[in-house]
């Protein structure tokens, strides 16, 4: 059995995830770009959709301050690992919202994405929605149509994330996800764009795709990480 299969481990797991996390988010000096425009949208209230890579999920916790931004909830896919990282994430204050869309080679199999933007599209309606358009499998730095989908339905305001910190590990996994340590750089860039009126919904994608890009590479600038 794999460890993160058994409940009680993966609990214990999640707890000593979340607090090592805190630690790292308390000890990194951080640099913040552009942070006037996601306070702009804060303090206009109601919803707001937070988009980063996928490989960034670790630091996405730092940059939302929960005593001044909407309260916000994290989509998470509702696979095994994703059940631990509900457990860390929530642990630091970010409820999630379980599901992904389905796999695109078996198109009969809904893993939850349908009642997942059922309750992001209610989650919109007061507060904000974090969502990696590249996962949870990948292709890395790839958004399909559904988070411009989202956008236009909703009307909620679109913050683009860029983090990054230096020095972190880097998983051997499919997008290379990075875990900070404590004590270095750490960097938070930010974008913000609404659904343009009529746009195609491919076009959109394609798009906001450079523009998250654009602000991950810019966040890795300021702390000096490799690009991968």
């Amino acid at each position: 059995m794999r460890p993160l299969r058994n409940p009680v481990i993966q609990s214990a797991l999640a707890s000593m995830m979340a607090a090592w996390l805190r630690f790292c988010y308390a000890t990194i000096r951080w640099t913040h770009q552009n942070q006037g425009a996601a306070e702009a949208v804060w303090k206009q209230g109601g919803g707001v959709l937070a988009v980063f890579w996928h490989s960034r999920t670790s630091l996405a916790p730092s940059c939302w301050p929960l005593n001044r931004a909407p309260p916000i909830k994290g989509v998470i896919s509702r696979s095994v690992d994703g059940e631990f990282l509900a457990k860390a994430v929530g642990r630091l204050g970010i409820p999630a919202v379980r599901g992904s869309s389905a796999n695109k080679d078996k198109g009969e199999v809904d893993k939850g994405g349908t009642q997942a933007l059922r309750d992001g599209l209610r989650q919109l309606k007061v507060g904000g929605l974090a969502i990696t358009p590249d996962g949870p499998r990948g292709p890395v730095r790839s958004m399909a149509e559904g988070l411009p989908a989202m956008a236009r339905i909703s009307k909620a305001p679109v913050l683009f994330v860029g983090l990054s910190c230096n020095p972190a590990i880097r998983l051997n996994n499919w997008d290379r996800t990075l875990i900070p340590l404590p004590f270095g750089k750490g960097a938070v860039v930010w974008d913000v764009a609404d659904y343009p009126e009529g746009a195609d919904l491919g076009d959109v994608a394609a798009a906001w795709t450079d523009r998250i890009t654009a602000v991950e590479a810019a966040a890795d600038a300021l702390t000096g990480l490799e690009r991968i």
